[in-house]
């Protein structure tokens, strides 16, 4: 259980930096800052790769130890600690997904009201008085 018991710190550790990451992502969804988002994705994508690392090297840890020792009150305690931080990052998550749909669905309706806005500037009327969309200038006639 010796070897375990470090790389379990580390994982918690991983875990409470990319939540830290997640509360950033957050923070620049809404100020809508796309090249600070991209670096911080960037190093978030380098932390999930980490926490996978550690994670394959707990699975090993794990399977060698005897079923005594994996009820230990100490790691029985690490355990659960990695899970909690690990279902705040997942609800940090998903909190920034719905920021993102929600900043998506904004743009989606402003593009709408602009193309709106450009229809009615370019609509004229025919000569029975019918509106008609397309530029109302057709050149100068002699």
């Amino acid at each position: 259980m010796i070897h375990i018991t470090p790389a379990l710190t580390i994982q918690i550790e991983h875990l409470d930096q990319l939540q830290l990451i997640l509360e950033n992502e957050l923070h620049l969804i809404s100020t809508r800052d796309p090249e600070a988002l991209i670096n911080l994705l960037k190093s978030k994508e380098a932390l999930l790769d980490q926490i996978q690392q550690q994670d394959q090297i707990i699975e090993q840890l794990y399977a060698k130890l005897s079923d005594a020792e994996k009820q230990q009150t100490e790691l029985v305690e690490l355990f659960d600690r990695a899970k909690s931080s690990l279902a705040q990052c997942q609800f940090r998550t998903d909190i920034n997904r719905t920021a993102v749909e929600q900043g998506q669905l904004r743009l989606e309706h402003l593009r709408n009201l602009l193309l709106e806005s450009r229809a009615k500037e370019s609509m004229t009327y025919d000569k029975s008085g019918k509106t008609r969309g397309g530029s109302s200038s057709k050149g100068v006639n002699a």
